[in-house]
């Protein structure tokens, strides 16, 4: 019943801050459509801790989500000077490392993250295994014990 409140609760004010007006009859709709898609999700068992993981430790989520908008700045950044530059100098890489969390909230956090950084993409996922495909050697190998690999863990609940 938690997970169906807290759910409600986040898909009414993502309608508030996509409407941004506050009129009884948008309101009303917004508190309608929010209780139709809990009921929906709960007909079809889908209100669980993975598909509204509230669990997550919401003040690393909160510092994960900058520090990854950087971290996809300086990398589309760098992509940029590679396919600029007349000597294209491109070395790709694949790497298998194991990851750090334990959840697959987790798992698909930190294998997303990867793929959203501009120059790697997580080709497999596992849970005791990512193969990951860099545009370059050192790309490739930055994602092996990484500083993304330690925040996405911080994020896990470990209770």
């Amino acid at each position: 019943m938690f997970h169906s409140i807290s759910l409600f609760a986040v898909l009414f004010v993502f309608w508030l801050l996509l409407s941004g007006y506050f009129t009884a009859f948008l309101l009303t709709a917004g508190v309608g459509s929010a209780l139709a898609v809990v009921w929906f999700a709960r007909r079809m068992d889908v209100v669980d801790h993975e598909g509204h993981p509230i669990h997550l430790a919401v003040p690393a989520l909160l510092s994960y989500w900058p520090w990854l908008i950087k971290e996809i700045v300086k990398s589309a950044w760098d992509v940029s000077r590679i396919i600029l530059d007349p000597r294209l100098p491109i070395s790709p890489t694949l790497v298998r490392f194991k990851p750090g969390q334990s959840s697959d909230v987790g798992l698909v956090i930190h294998a997303q993250s990867i793929t959203l950084t501009p120059g790697t993409i997580t080709i497999e996922a596992a849970p005791h295994e990512f193969l990951v495909h860099g545009l370059t050697r050192a790309g490739a190998l930055a994602v092996v014990d990484s500083e993304m690999d330690r925040r996405v863990t911080a994020c896990e609940d470990r209770s």
